[in-house]
């Protein structure tokens, strides 16, 4: 893939430096509204199409989930997610290295050109456990 030559942006910037402070990948509202604080003048709009700009040039993923607002994760390399089926919180998850490197690619005659692969767990986070106990 050909380097993408981008003009410096200030908004861009502080989105990036926003993602790289957080674990929780935060949704574009949640973004907007923290950026917001140092650059008064941000629009939502101007947060989707930075982070559109970011996952397209591979700074940062999107990780898309039914039923519920796009999260932004900074940290690019291949990992596995969890997600609470209760509050919706998602988090990055440990797992055995033996396991990342055990997916395998589709078989051969596979219709289509695998760009990548996101592996999430479902579940009840720890907070929800206790909350219902």
């Amino acid at each position: 893939m050909e380097a993408v030559k981008l003009k410096k942006s200030k908004q861009r910037d502080a989105i990036l430096a926003f993602l790289k402070t957080r674990k929780d990948h935060p949704t574009a509202d949640t973004i907007y509204d923290n950026v917001k604080k140092d650059i008064p003048n941000i629009s939502l709009g101007t947060v989707y199409r930075n982070l559109a700009v970011l996952t397209e040039i591979g700074e940062i993923q999107k990780l898309s989930f039914d039923g519920s607002s796009d999260r932004y994760d900074p940290v690019t390399a291949p990992h596995c997610h969890f997600r609470c089926r209760n509050c919706g919180s998602v988090y990055d998850v440990d797992v055995d290295p033996d396991f990342l490197n055990s997916i395998s690619l589709p078989k051969e005659g596979f219709p289509g050109q695998v760009e990548g692969q996101i592996t999430v767990f479902y579940g009840t986070c720890e907070k929800c456990m206790d909350q219902y106990s």
